[in-house]
């Protein structure tokens, strides 16, 4: 059974998969875990970023627990597809979380561990880490996003490459086709997202969030509605605190002291 161990410190919340004797496969109760993570970060005021990781150093996740699979296509409208429902509710608020989310990639990806990584916000990933879809070579097609986030992430060639192959990308390949923002030793991945918090724990909330949100749009919306959702953004942003803090620690030469706030009102 893998469950995904969830710690929080220092304004991040670090989630493992951990299923070290199955390479970290999917379970209910990794869904329910997740869920239940997501609960916690949306409810947060102080939370800056989320970090998704696997035990171990040789898979992040490997998709569905194979016993699970075999429960599922059982009993399809019973257990598979309201999983999968879940899986893509998960997913999405990841993508709609008002702060970073982060996947630490320290081994193989592959089909729902693929999928957990095209809706995160920024990727690291180890050099000895392997990434692909595989859904083709068990006979199925990619059922929990990978196929329209694959598209608008990698262009419609990669994509089709990707999938329709089910070929595995290595690091360098990861960060070249934009899956990943970058591939380091495994002894450095840890120290190479916490480079990357740094710099988020230092921000404001409400404009990580109204960021956030505009960018998510750019994928939804044609040009021109994305940038009225833009401008609506801010707009909602300037009635907060936080708009006015950045400019007074600018001219008064200190370091801005941000606020914890709820951002839920700025969707």
């Amino acid at each position: 059974m893998t469950r995904v161990l969830r710690e929080t410190r220092d304004q991040v919340m670090y989630l493992t998969i951990h299923g070290p004797d199955t390479m970290n496969s999917m379970t209910p109760e990794s869904m329910s875990d997740f869920e239940a993570a997501l609960d916690e970060a949306e409810a947060s005021t102080d939370l800056r970023a989320v970090v998704i990781t696997g035990t171990g150093d040789r898979a992040f996740s490997v998709g569905i627990d194979i016993t699970f699979l075999g429960q599922r296509f059982g009993d399809p409208h019973g257990v598979f597809l309201p999983y999968l429902d879940r899986f893509h509710a998960v997913l999405r608020r990841f993508e709609l979380l008002p702060v970073p989310v982060v996947a630490a990639v320290n081994g193989l990806a592959r089909a729902g561990g693929f999928e957990i990584i095209l809706a995160a916000d920024l990727v690291v990933v180890a050099d000895t880490a392997r990434v692909g879809d595989i859904h083709l070579e068990f006979g199925v097609p990619p059922g929990a996003g990978a196929s329209q986030r694959a598209a608008r992430k990698l262009g419609d060639q990669r994509a089709k490459a990707l999938m329709l192959t089910s070929m595995w990308l290595d690091a360098p390949t990861a960060v070249e086709w934009g899956l990943a923002l970058r591939h380091v030793p495994s002894a450095e991945l840890g120290a190479s997202v916490e480079e990357l918090l740094v710099r988020v724990r230092g921000l404001s909330r409400p404009g990580m969030a109204a960021t956030k949100l505009a960018i998510a749009a750019a994928q939804d919306r044609h040009v021109t509605d994305g940038l009225a959702y833009e401008r609506e953004m801010f707009e909602k942003f300037l009635a907060r605190d936080d708009a006015a803090e950045g400019y007074l620690a600018f001219v008064e030469k200190r370091r801005p002291t941000w606020g914890d706030a709820d951002v839920r009102g700025l969707r």
